[in-house]
């Protein structure tokens, strides 16, 4: 059984929204639900049309594949997005160095497959802990991963928005494939930058384990990113699970 919600937000800066998210608690294709977030880059309305078309075409990939493995799917659906992308931004000097993140996820049974690209992030939060799925691929993560700044010094960093994988920013593109198994009480948190810049990971869990359902975290985290300078936009996907 799942329940789900998602929200967007424009935030308190920006004058375009270039989130996109996809959600479907249905069949999409050979996988049994699919929830998809992305956070476009590039300049005027670059951003916003990279991170729609993104989606829209691994939707597409995703309904007329015949694999079953998710993986496969989800591989293909990316990789076909990229030279999408790729391919229009060719075509029109606006839209030249566009990009997106993405994080994708299908839940099948008890267990949660995830893909991405980027610095957009998957969670698993529960009234103890916040577990973060998915490893940014940005400039900072490769510096605390090698040991040269700390954690607490990459939130803060001057270059922590530089990302070093998107989709459209190279002939090819590698994501990172996750599979988790999923506990009762466990409610998976998808979101962009423009919530995790603005939030500490502590305080999300506690956002969440504070409200009495997925709608009020979900409202609570935006309206607490908002209040803390909302930077950027916001965008939430939350997907509970109980194993029935």
């Amino acid at each position: 059984m799942l329940k789900t919600f998602s929200i967007t937000d424009i935030g308190k800066k920006r004058k375009v929204n270039q989130d996109y998210l996809f959600t479907s608690e249905e069949p999409v294709g050979n996988l049994p639900n699919l929830f998809i977030v992305a956070d476009g880059m590039g300049g005027h309305n670059a951003g916003d049309y990279a991170s729609k078309l993104t989606v829209e075409t691994m939707i597409s990939e995703i309904t007329d594949s015949f694999e079953k493995n998710p993986v496969l799917i989800f591989r293909k659906a990316i990789s076909v997005a990229n030279e999408k992308i790729l391919q229009t931004a060719a075509q029109s000097q606006e839209l030249e160095g566009m990009g997106t993140t993405v994080v994708a996820a299908t839940c099948m049974g008890k267990y949660l497959q995830v893909a991405n690209v980027g610095d957009s992030r998957l969670y698993i939060v529960n009234d103890k802990t916040i577990r973060q799925i998915t490893r940014d691929h940005s400039l900072v993560e490769e510096m605390v991963r090698i040991g040269t700044i700390t954690r607490e010094e990459a939130r803060n960093h001057p270059d922590k928005n530089i990302i070093t994988r998107a989709i459209g920013a190279s002939e090819s593109v590698e994501a990172d494939y996750f599979t988790v198994e999923l506990e009762d009480g466990d409610v998976v948190l998808m979101c962009t930058d423009g919530l995790t810049n603005m939030l500490e990971d502590e305080e999300i869990r506690m956002i969440m384990s504070g409200a009495r359902d997925i709608v009020e975290q979900a409202q609570t985290l935006v309206d607490t990113a908002n209040r803390n300078g909302g930077k950027d936009n916001i965008s939430v996907v939350l997907i509970e699970h109980e194993n029935k």
